[in-house]
């Protein structure tokens, strides 16, 4: 299981990269290993705000379905439009090509707040 060590993550199994006050979220290789094929991605509306921890949108796979959290609050700036016909790319790089959208923040404090990659890997080996 992959998990880079420049990005944080939720306890939700999303990934956060921060770039300048705009922060590229997606699910993590544990997530998208748990969910097995994905078929469908649900993306947020562009300019729509959210809080820390809303519902951002759906990632269904031929296992289940699941919803994506925002692990920060901001305005969702950005989408990843090639997922409509790929959405494959979750699966097969969760970490580039699989990302799900972009938010700019107004503060770091929810980024900051977020699992480093050692944290991370603690969580993910105490899982079932």
């Amino acid at each position: 299981m992959q998990i880079p060590g420049e990005l944080r993550y939720s306890s939700d199994h999303e990934w956060a990269k921060a770039t300048n006050g705009v922060v590229r979220i997606g699910i993590t290789d544990y997530a998208q290993d748990a969910l097995g094929d994905v078929v469908f991605v649900e993306l947020p509306k562009i300019g729509t705000t959210v809080k820390a921890g809303a519902t951002l949108g759906e990632v269904e796979s031929t296992k289940s379905v699941s919803e994506v959290y925002s692990p920060v609050g901001g305005t969702v700036s950005a989408v990843n439009d090639s997922l409509t016909a790929a959405p494959e790319s979750v699966n097969s790089d969760p970490y580039g090509e699989g990302w799900i959208c972009e938010i700019t923040t107004t503060s770091s404090d929810d980024f900051d707040a977020l699992l480093d990659a050692a944290g991370y890997q603690a969580l993910t080996n105490n899982r079932p």
